[in-house]
């Protein structure tokens, strides 16, 4: 003969997320938008490396923040046609940009420019207007 024991369920009152209001998920979406904007245009944006930044410093260059937009901009769409590395020719200096990792690895004045012979190099910019 089987034996069954039966035993009462207990349970608990249930409890119910919060509901939320159209505009504050707008606002989380919002806010998404913006972050991922943000990470966008991070992504553009051009490092300078130490050995680049000490160069432009010993060879006084100046690169005002319109034109570092404008390369910044040349080289994203260079790497957008696959470009890794360029030679990023302006009307007082050059700079060699890896496209793949959005970094300056150097900088020359045009003069210095004129005498070296620059090697995997697979794209040219340029801008020396």
């Amino acid at each position: 003969m089987n034996k069954m024991m039966f035993h009462p369920i207990q349970s608990k009152a249930v409890s119910r997320p919060k509901a939320t209001s159209v505009n504050h998920t707008l606002q989380s979406n919002n806010k998404f938008s913006v972050h991922f904007q943000h990470a966008l245009q991070s992504d553009n944006k051009l490092t300078v490396s130490k050995h680049a930044q000490e160069r432009l410093l010993q060879r006084g260059i100046h690169i005002n923040e319109a034109r570092w937009n404008q390369i910044e901009e040349k080289v994203q769409e260079a790497k957008n046609k696959g470009v890794k590395e360029s030679l990023v020719l302006l009307k007082d200096a050059a700079l060699i940009v890896s496209a793949k990792n959005n970094t300056v690895i150097t900088a020359m004045d045009r003069e210095e420019a004129r005498t070296q012979i620059f090697t995997n190099i697979n794209g040219t910019i340029l801008l020396d207007q």
